[in-house]
């Protein structure tokens, strides 16, 4: 399968020719080059083919888990009482602050697994869990050693501008810890990207605004969770600073469309959350596709709003609750998810592009947001090594 931006773009009896980790040469079996007819070979047996899976928005370096509050949460408790018994994210926080970065590794690489057995090959890792400058550097630097660990690539986002701690207030966290936390984890190398929750329990437009400022001053780009509960102008805001993806949007507006669409920002759908938190406000995919505002689908895996440990019941979620189309989802989690991450070495079949595929026991595309549950993965290709 080759992308193409009005469908799937399959080819029968197709040829991939990889060298050197890249795909060298692609297209029918029967136009193959002389040049590489001699080539060793591996069959497939007639298996759709498709660009590796990425999942562009992931929180799965935390500690603990917050399965106990689901539980409070069907047993009739209310947030302010499970927040008032130190659940929450103050939870996560203290769990995450707690552990080490061995614990901390060791915790995180069975969710990788899981992302790699579902056709994964690419990543993205936020912080934002610390919320002091010493424990954001220590999941950051724990993103960084997942691939040390797993024939996996990961992009860190630097995410303290998540939630405020107890005992301050915004403004005054963002200049004595989020701001100190940013530079410090870039001078060691360890930003891809700067994010942060826009939000009525969060951060607004003004402190976002200033967080993006030191991102840009310090040549680093940006991207947003936006628009998730409430429309407080974090998707124009996001528009406004050229960010790579505005996330979650479920209350964006046919205007912020059109801002994503002018500033070339993807939106990523996060059914996930929607789903966990029941919530009804759908993202507005039909705007999205109106403006042609490429549209990326991921887990947003974490331990309180989205605990979906699978890309691929992301992409049927965000099928069956938003109407996006098999064709959208699988895009979603390969081209536009590339692109949500800045990426433009993956993400497609095409010539010169690393060879990360997946070969999948379907017979369709659309098989692989049809099934619920289910993992046809056949075989990963990474870099151009199975």
């Amino acid at each position: 399968m080759v992308s193409s931006p009005d469908g799937y773009g399959l080819i029968a009896d197709a040829a991939i020719v990889i060298e050197r980790g890249l795909i060298a040469w692609v297209g029918p079996s029967i136009d193959l080059p002389a040049a590489y007819q001699d080539l060793p070979t591996q069959d497939y047996d007639g298996r759709l083919v498709t660009p590796a899976l990425i999942d562009c928005h992931t929180h799965i370096v935390h500690g603990g888990n917050r399965a106990n509050e689901f539980e409070m949460r069907l047993n009739g408790k209310s947030y302010e009482e499970i927040a008032r018994a130190g659940g929450g994210i103050v939870s996560t926080v203290t769990a995450t602050r707690a552990a080490g970065e061995a614990q901390l590794l060791a915790d995180a690489l069975p969710r990788v697994d899981a992302l790699i057995a579902q056709g994964a090959a690419c990543i993205e890792v936020k912080s934002g869990y610390g919320l002091n400058l010493e424990a954001e550097l220590k999941m950051l630097r724990v993103a960084r050693a997942i691939e040390t660990q797993r024939p996996i690539r990961v992009k860190t986002s630097f995410l303290a501008a998540h939630a405020v701690p107890a005992g301050t207030d915004a403004d005054t966290y963002i200049d004595r810890v989020c701001i100190p936390a940013l530079h410090a984890a870039h001078a060691e190398g360890l930003v891809d990207a700067v994010d942060g929750f826009c939000e009525g329990i969060a951060f607004n437009t003004a402190q976002i605004a200033r967080v993006f400022d030191e991102a840009k001053a310090l040549g680093l780009p940006v991207k947003l969770h936006a628009e998730q509960l409430s429309h407080i102008g974090g998707t124009a805001l996001a528009a406004k600073y050229g960010a790579i993806s505005a996330d979650h949007v479920e209350y964006a507006t046919a205007d912020d469309a059109k801002a994503l669409a002018q500033s070339g920002t993807i939106a990523v759908i996060l059914p996930g959350a929607f789903y966990t938190i029941h919530e009804t406000q759908a993202p507005p995919v039909q705007a999205f596709r109106d403006q042609g505002v490429p549209m990326a689908v991921a887990t947003d895996w974490n331990p309180g709003s989205s605990p979906l440990g699978s890309i691929l019941l992301a992409m049927n979620m965000a099928c069956t609750l938003f109407r996006m189309t098999p064709a959208e989802a699988l895009a979603g989690t390969t081209r536009n998810a590339a692109k949500a991450l800045g990426l433009a070495d993956c993400g497609e079949i095409r010539v010169g592009l690393r060879a990360d595929l997946a070969i999948w026991d379907v017979g369709t595309p659309a098989e692989l947001s049809y099934g619920i549950g289910i993992t046809p993965l056949h075989a990963r290709i990474f870099g151009g090594a199975k």
